[in-house]
């Protein structure tokens, strides 16, 4: 597998600017290395049995049974950020929508005071889409194991604190999956520090949807049944506008990640 040493360059990008479209630089199976370090590694296709599961929770998510949070269709927009003509954009107009699986921190500027588990738990209609995701997170964490056997046991001793209540799987306490959602620039604070995130893509007839991090210049090429492991906390990074190249294209993520707001819990 291919060795990609992360160094760091100059830029000028700050939380909450928005990710403009880049070509991936990043686009074979791969190991991240800082200063000397493995950090995380990115493969283009995961092992059959996690595809099989990524397919099943993905046409799930994308049916009637999981609840989802809508948000206001941007199509035309990233079309437009991503180059294309406003003839080719005004043809484009996708859906937004996310669901949050696991643990949920509390936000008093939501008025959610407490941490507690996602409501899509307790929906019957939902429960072979959580079953899939459960289980594709702990392939998700067979796969760190193999290649990531440091940061294993690292992220195995980092959650002796977390109880099993508030875990999804072993090494993480929470799951988001995001259809057809960009991101602007940010880092993942809330998360454990020296812990990683998995993000698994599902993708079709649509380019762009890809992880940059500035602080290496690398645009990470996600491609349909690609699975990115990498310390979230860490960097500064953003997701590059989505764009359908055909009708009916999209791109889904599922995220599976590791939030410190449930260490020492009871």
């Amino acid at each position: 597998m291919k060795r990609i040493d992360l160094i760091k360059v100059e830029h000028n990008v700050k939380i909450g600017d928005k990710c403009e479209y880049k070509e991936p630089n990043v686009t074979e199976d791969c190991m991240f290395y800082v200063d000397g370090e493995l950090i995380g590694f990115y493969l283009t296709k995961m092992p059959e049995k996690m595809c099989k599961l990524a397919d099943l929770a993905n046409a799930e998510f994308r049916s009637k049974n999981v609840p989802k949070s809508m948000m206001a269709r941007a199509g035309k927009l990233r079309a437009l950020q991503a180059g294309k003509t406003k003839e080719e954009a005004n043809k484009i107009d996708v859906e937004q929508f996310s669901t949050i699986l696991g643990s949920v921190p509390p936000k008093a500027l939501m008025r959610r005071e407490y941490e507690n588990r996602s409501s899509v738990h307790a929906v019957k209609s939902a429960q072979t889409f959580i079953k899939a995701m459960i289980i594709l997170a702990k392939e998700s964490e067979q796969l760190i194991k193999e290649l990531l056997p440091k940061q294993y046991e690292q992220q195995i001793e980092l959650f002796n604190d977390v109880p099993e209540k508030w875990r999804f799987g072993n090494l993480f306490t929470s799951s988001i999956s995001n259809y057809n959602i960009s991101a602007p620039f940010h880092r993942d604070a809330g998360n454990i520090v020296g812990a990683v995130n998995v993000i698994i893509c599902k993708k079709f007839n649509s380019k762009g949807g890809d992880l940059h991090v500035p602080d290496y210049n690398a645009t990470i090429g996600q491609q349909d049944n690609s699975i990115l492991v990498y310390p979230a906390w860490r960097n500064v990074h953003g997701v590059t506008p989505i764009v359908p190249t055909h009708e009916g294209g999209y791109r889904n993520s599922l995220v599976f990640y590791p939030l410190k707001a449930f260490k020492g819990l009871k």
